[in-house]
């Protein structure tokens, strides 16, 4: 009988050790040191700053991970100090900084750095990114400080505003919680907010350098770079609940329908899909995305492969269209739409975009030559008559937000996301969960009266707006921008999907469509040219397989909110037989949950369980157990099935 693997693999399907954050403390402040860097500033326990970083970027908008020497950190009754020195390289360029953090009592927060570049030093940005958090910030008021001295007196976006909401800034101050006022400070250079959510990370950004300015630029040999951020508090820290209560989970008033679940197809998967087609076509997928780029080959054979691929697994085949050219744009459409009419029009929606909307064009910058997007969903209207018509953006939802589609044209939106552009390690990425609300809200607003559609998405980067190409990660590390990540494979991958699906389930989505078949993105074990621990000796199914399984099978039912903490992630809806709940743990601590009656049975797929898991595909039925109580324990990022009478 084959082992158990790791509890590492089992969580996160890598060995890559973590050092957990060390907790600074002065008076009612306290903040995580993460790296050099700060996460999770609380003022009574009231989180009042997302996260405070010192970053040095490359051309390709990847974050190095710097070397800290000279780490020292000074812990006193009435605050803390922390100094060190950190380098940035690669084989090309150097840049080397020393920072010191320093706190105190009163509520006064001082984070600076000083930096040289050792090299003529090639980056996108260099200095501090501070972050707001989004949960009880949205919509809310803020005074601005701008860098001329003057003040405004705005709002934190609602909807996810496709620019920079906030710019020209010094300072900003906003209540994190009644009576309790937070001044940000910014020295050192111009800075500017980005709305995260449109990258779904869970917070407000305010960074360094306009991005109206050229990037990259180049930080000059012995150039010399000082910042600061400085936080105040005032006012009282609110009252804080006494002792650790359990999750209460409560059922709304059945509402909309459970939507369709889709699995991306990448061509060169096809053969995989094709050769496990049995085994995936129990997953129940309804839709199958195949990507069409005439750029990367694609070709009649490629159609083919992906209308087949949709028909072996059960699925209705959907077609995502690259279009290359820009002046005969009209006729590489139309002999498009010829090809797939000879094929016997296989594909039920459509969904094209220009090649040049797969990279992303910042704010401030010239759009590059595209085809007209009326001219070119007139022109695709016509090619493919007998199916939806679909627009937005193959890459993020972010560049559909800032490039908008005519809607008038189209049937249906639709969009795609990552969890790990700006951050790669486990906590962004399940705190990404949080935007997911205001996408689908922001995506709504766009759409109007037509259907929105999201992905096909996953933890991983299917591709790169910002650079040449996500990374290949043949380490199998924890790092931003990955194209194979090891969460994927483990029980934090079976988690948030479930949280995935269920926020866009709740916000209104059509069809949600995630990862893919079977490869980086898939969700059973194949050959492959990454390491899969554990899987690469035993083949079998991700924990992810299950989920997905699951959630196949509720589409149509009708949903039943649900209320629960923000540790949990949450979907139910009625079936023929009562009401059937999926709760995620989306923590790495256990969570104990009281649940709204007494289910008849459970699944549950946890640590324990991840080797049944994994060698069975049918183990959402078989490992099934009956249920008599009204409570329970959820294991870190364990995910459950409850059925109700």
């Amino acid at each position: 009988m084959t082992g158990a693997p790791s509890l590492a693999i089992r969580l996160f399907g890598t060995e890559e050790p973590v050092v957990a954050p060390r907790i600074l403390v002065a008076g009612a402040l306290s903040a995580e040191l993460d790296t050099g860097n700060l996460r999770h500033i609380r003022f009574g326990g009231v989180e009042i700053i997302r996260a405070i970083s010192f970053i040095v970027r490359d051309r390709n908008w990847g974050t190095y991970n710097p070397v800290i020497e000279n780490l020292r950190v000074d812990e006193r009754p009435d605050g803390f100090t922390v100094t060190y020195e950190a380098r940035a390289s690669d084989d090309r360029q150097a840049f080397r900084y020393t920072a010191r953090i320093e706190a105190d009592a009163a509520g006064r927060l001082d984070f600076s750095a000083t930096g040289i570049a050792e090299t003529d030093f090639l980056t996108n940005r260099t200095g501090f990114v501070v972050l707001h958090p989004i949960v009880g910030v949205s919509g809310r008021p803020v005074a601005i400080e701008h860098v001329d001295g003057t003040v405004e007196h705005g709002h934190f976006p609602e909807v996810i505003d496709p620019v920079q909401p906030m710019m020209a800034l010094r300072a900003l101050t906003h209540e994190a919680a009644p009576g309790l006022v937070v001044t940000c400070q910014m020295e050192g250079d111009t800075y500017e907010m980005e709305d995260q959510r449109n990258w779904t990370d869970a917070s407000y950004k305010t960074y360094v350098r306009p991005l109206a300015l050229p990037w990259p630029y180049t930080v000059a040999k012995d150039d010399r770079l000082e910042q600061a951020i400085r936080l105040t508090v005032a006012g009282g820290a609110p009252a804080r609940a006494s002792g650790a209560a359990s999750t209460r989970i409560l059922f709304g008033s059945p509402g909309r329908s459970v939507p369709r679940l889709g699995l991306g197809l990448d061509p060169s998967e096809t053969a995989n899909t094709l050769a496990n087609a049995g085994l995936l076509r129990s997953v129940g997928a309804s839709v199958l995305v195949g990507y069409y780029d005439p750029q990367k080959g694609h070709d009649r054979t490629t159609l083919e492969g992906i209308a087949a691929a949709a028909r072996a697994i059960g699925a209705e085949a959907w077609l995502e269209a690259v279009i290359v050219s820009v002046d005969d744009f009209a006729e590489e459409v139309a002999a498009l739409g010829r090809t797939v009419a000879a094929l016997g029009s296989p594909f039920s929606t459509v969904l094209v975009s220009p090649a040049p909307d797969l990279k992303c064009t910042l704010p401030g910058s010239i759009w590059p030559p595209a085809p007209p997007p009326r001219a070119l969903f007139e022109a695709a209207r016509m090619a493919f008559p007998g199916s939806r018509l679909g627009g937005g953006m193959f890459s993020l939802f972010t560049e559909m937000n800032r490039k908008r589609p005519p809607v008038d044209l189209l049937d249906l939106v639709s969009f795609t996301t990552t969890a790990t552009l700006h951050a790669g390690d486990d906590q962004s990425i399940v705190e990404g969960l949080e935007s997911l609300p205001a996408i689908a809200l922001s995506a709504a607003t766009i759409a109007g009266d037509r259907p929105f559609a999201v992905g096909p998405s996953a933890i991983g980067m299917r591709m790169n707006p910002y650079g040449e190409a996500p990374f290949a990660n043949p380490n199998n590390i924890r790092q931003a921008m990955n194209f194979n990540d090891p969460r994927h494979r483990g029980l934090l991958g079976a988690a948030w999907a479930l949280g995935f699906f269920a926020r866009f389930a709740a916000g209104g989505a059509e069809t949600v469509t995630l990862g893919g078949t079977t490869g980086a993105f898939g969700l059973i074990s194949v050959a492959s040219d990454w390491p899969k621990p554990w899987f690469d000796t035993v083949g079998g199914v991700f924990p992810m397989f299950h989920v997905l399984s699951g959630l196949a099978r509720l589409s149509g039912r009708p949903m039943r909110p649900v209320e629960a903490s923000t540790s949990i992630e949450a979907i139910a809806a009625e079936t023929d037989t009562g009401t059937e709940l999926w709760l995620a743990n989306r923590t790495g601590t256990p969570q104990h949950v009281t649940l709204p009656g007494v289910p008849r049975d459970a699944f549950v797929l946890d640590a324990e369980s991840f080797v049944a898991a994994g060698t069975d595909p049918a183990a959402l039925d078989r490992l099934t157990r009956s249920f008599t109580q009204g409570e329970t324990t959820l294991a870190p990022y364990a995910v459950a099935r409850f059925r109700f009478s």
